[in-house]
Parts: C-alpha cells; sequence; structure tokens
C-alpha cells in the first residue's frame, strides 16, 4: 500500500510563507522606497518630509513660563498702583492750619485738578496727585461749587472733600446762646465745616431766605437769616455745603419756635393784638434780651423793661436804648455809619447814638430792623412771658446782675452808685 504526503501547514518552520517547503522569504526590490502615510495621503513619492514637531510637553511648558510671566508683570503693576493709592493717599502736607476756600471750576480733568491743588499749596506735588486722581477714578464726581479745604489734608481726604463723599471726616460744633451769624460762620470755618464767606453769603441771599421760610414782610424785611439759626450743639461733615448748614439750623429753630410758641400762646396773642408782632418781631427782641442778659432769671424782666418802653404811654421816646444793637449795626454794616470807621468792639457815645447806624436804638425808636443775635429757648420765653413790672431802666450792678428802676431818677441814681463802686 503506497504512503499518503503529510499535508503542510502555512507558516511551518520549514516552509515559506507562501507555503512552498524550504522557498526563502521574498523581499521588496531594492529600488523601491518606503513610503509613509502621510506621504501617501500627499501624493507618495517626490514630496519632501515635514520638519519634525516640537513634542507637546515641550510646548506646554514655554507657554506656562510665558503665562507666569505675564501673571508677575501684572502683580508688580497691580502692586505699584496699590503703592500709589494707599501710600501716597495718607501722605499729609505740613500743617499750618491755613484753610483754603474756593470756588471748585466745573469740569476739570485730572491734571488741571491737580494743577489747581497745587497752587493752592494743598499737595505738594502736582504729577503724583494726577497721578492719584487718575488711579481713583478721576474727577468727574468732583462736586462744583464752594469748597472749604485745607493744609494737611491728605490726598485721600481732598478727594473725599471735593466728591462730599459720605463718611468723611466729621466735626462738632456749638453754637453758644446769643451767636450772631458772623460769630457762627468764625466757628464754622475754624473747625473746617464750611467756609465763613460762603455761610455769610447764604444767609443773605433773599431767595434762600424765601425757600427757607423765613419772614421778609415789613417796612424793611428779613436782611438775613440773623434769629433763626437755633444755638445747640450740631456734628457736620468737614466742607459742607453752606446751605445744608443754614438749612440744618434754620430746621432747628423752626422746631424749637413751634415748641415755644405752643407753649406761650396767650403772650404771643397779647403782643399781636397790643403790637402787632409775629415770630420776627419775637426774635429780635429775644436777641437784645440774649446780649443784655446774663443771670437767666433776670430774662423775663430786661424783656419787661424794653416791652414797658414799648407800651407805656408816659414813655414817649420808644426808644430801647440798647448798646447791644448799634454794635450789632457796626458788624453788620459797617460802612453805613461813620462812627463805625473807628469802633475798637466797645461802645461809644458815638458809636451808639450816631443816627447813621440804623441799627442804633438811641437814635432810632422801636424796635431795630431785625435781629441781633440767635437766642436760645429761655430768651424767646421771656419776651412770650415777660415780668410784670413797671420798670423802664436797668443797669449793671455787677456779678452779671442788673438794678432796675422805675423812674429816670431812680435810675441815675443807680448809675452813680455803679460808678462810685467801680472808680478807683
Amino acid at each position: 500500500m503506497g504512503v499518503r504526503p503529510r499535508a503542510s501547514r502555512p507558516g511551518n518552520r520549514r516552509t515559506g510563507g507562501d507555503g512552498a517547503q524550504g522557498s526563502p522569504p521574498r523581499e521588496p526590490p531594492s529600488s523601491t522606497r518606503k513610503t509613509t502615510p502621510a506621504r501617501r495621503a500627499r501624493g507618495g513619492a517626490g514630496q519632501r518630509a515635514p520638519a519634525p514637531r516640537r513634542p507637546a510637553r515641550a510646548r506646554l511648558t514655554r507657554g506656562r513660563a510665558l503665562l507666569l510671566g505675564l501673571a508677575g508683570a501684572l502683580a508688580a503693576a497691580a502692586a505699584a498702583l496699590v503703592a500709589l493709592v494707599v501710600g501716597y493717599g495718607r501722605m499729609r502736607t505740613p500743617d499750618r492750619g491755613r484753610v483754603v476756600e474756593l470756588n471748585w471750576p466745573d469740569g476739570l480733568d485730572t491734571d488741571d485738578a491737580a494743577a489747581l491743588l497745587a497752587a493752592e499749596g494743598l499737595v505738594e506735588s502736582e504729577r503724583a496727585m494726577a497721578l492719584y486722581l487718575r488711579a481713583t477714578g478721576g474727577t468727574e464726581a468732583f462736586v462744583p461749587g464752594p469748597h472749604l479745604l485745607f493744609e494737611g489734608a491728605t490726598p485721600r481726604e481732598l478727594r473725599q472733600l471735593l466728591t462730599r463723599a459720605e463718611g468723611r471726616p466729621t466735626a462738632r460744633i456749638t453754637i453758644p446762646e446769643g451767636f450772631s451769624r458772623f460769630d457762627i460762620a468764625t466757628r464754622l470755618e475754624k473747625l473746617r465745616i464750611a467756609g465763613r464767606k460762603t455761610f455769610l453769603a447764604a444767609t443773605v441771599d433773599g431767595a434762600f431766605l424765601d425757600a427757607l421760610g423765613i419772614e421778609r414782610g415789613g417796612a424793611v424785611g428779613a436782611e438775613s437769616a440773623e434769629g433763626y439759626l437755633f444755638p445747640a450743639t450740631y456734628d457736620f461733615p468737614l466742607d459742607s455745603d453752606a446751605r445744608d448748614v443754614a438749612r440744618r439750623l434754620v430746621a432747628e429753630a423752626d422746631r424749637r419756635w413751634s415748641t415755644l410758641a405752643a407753649q406761650g400762646k396767650d403772650g404771643l396773642a397779647a403782643l399781636q393784638a397790643t403790637l402787632g408782632w409775629g415770630r420776627r418781631e419775637v426774635l429780635t427782641l429775644a436777641s437784645i434780651v440774649e446780649k443784655e442778659a446774663v443771670v437767666e432769671e433776670e430774662r423775663p424782666l430786661i424783656a419787661s423793661v424794653f416791652l414797658n418802653r414799648l407800651l407805656d404811654p408816659t414813655f414817649r421816646s420808644r426808644r430801647l436804648q440798647s448798646d447791644p444793637t448799634a454794635l450789632y449795626g457796626c458788624v453788620a454794616w459797617p460802612e453805613e455809619a461813620p462812627s463805625c470807621a473807628e469802633w475798637g468792639g466797645k461802645p461809644t457815645p458815638a458809636v451808639v447814638r450816631d443816627p447813621s447806624n440804623r441799627y442804633s436804638t438811641y437814635a432810632h425808636p422801636g424796635l431795630p430792623p431785625g435781629p441781633i443775635a440767635n437766642p436760645g429757648a429761655p430768651s424767646i420765653a421771656a419776651v412770650l412771658a415777660p415780668a410784670a413790672t413797671k420798670y423802664l431802666y436797668f443797669v449793671a450792678a455787677g456779678g452779671g446782675r442788673h438794678r432796675f428802676s422805675e423812674s429816670l431818677d431812680e435810675h441815675n441814681d443807680a448809675v452813680r452808685k455803679r460808678r462810685d463802686a467801680t472808680s478807683p
């Protein structure tokens, strides 16, 4: 029986890849170049191979370094800006107590604003202030109009003042009873609340007085807000609008008057019936009482003297003859009275009797044109409820007290005794 040949397996070690036993593997011709998929995609042979690409990790590292460098530069710039805003913003110029009352122009840019502040001696470096203003928002929020600035303020404080920012520093002012509007204006400026000139100008502005409801009727009409600026203690932001200050003082006066008028309604009705008085006349006499009285319990007595002079038929001159009224004329209207030119602050016969001084109650009968100070509640109450007396005269008796008399002879005797007691 014949032997059947063994079938050969593909890939047998004894055979080639095509199954033929002992045949060597095929190799491509030596003239054929090996092509890559990329080359085949571009059309195969005859095209140049691309340059090798940078590894992805290297590209990421370089990008990260650029970002870190940019972040560092931005951080340095931010730190410099913070140093300018915080550091320079807290620097103070020397404070010699000088205040600067100026009318801030509308529309100044940062350079012009810095130049104006430097020209007024409020900042030492115009360039640094301009940079600071730009870094903190520019000048668009600056409030044009009157401002009271001062030496020693930091750039940050100057910005707060010029923008009238909420939370800026405040000051407390106490206005004593009997202060005139001139006294108030001086104290406001000293405390850096409002400028003296600006406050005085506001308190004589007719339209503003009308807006405040201050009575302007009568033969003369209210010349100012004098008498309506109630003496009390107030807190105000530095560099306040002078009109806002006046509004608050007048509002307090209105509130107090409502209470006092209700409490003294009978006295007010009697004054209206006998003299035709309203609030303004009551305040005028109360201001005279305020300037004359020292001891509180004498206020109703002093009020009775002046009212008796106006109502007693035997006192025909109707002249109140109060020194403080004439002195106020030299404060408020010095250009009108020649005697005020050489006035030194104390009453003299020339000053108190000068007929050209319209506030002289020696030269003119009745009340002066308006209040001469801002009276407190006790003096207003004294006019609404005066003592029941027949006194027509009084003279200082020492210790803040006075001697009161019904007749001129008694008064002259009291004057002689006073002079003998004080003469060397």
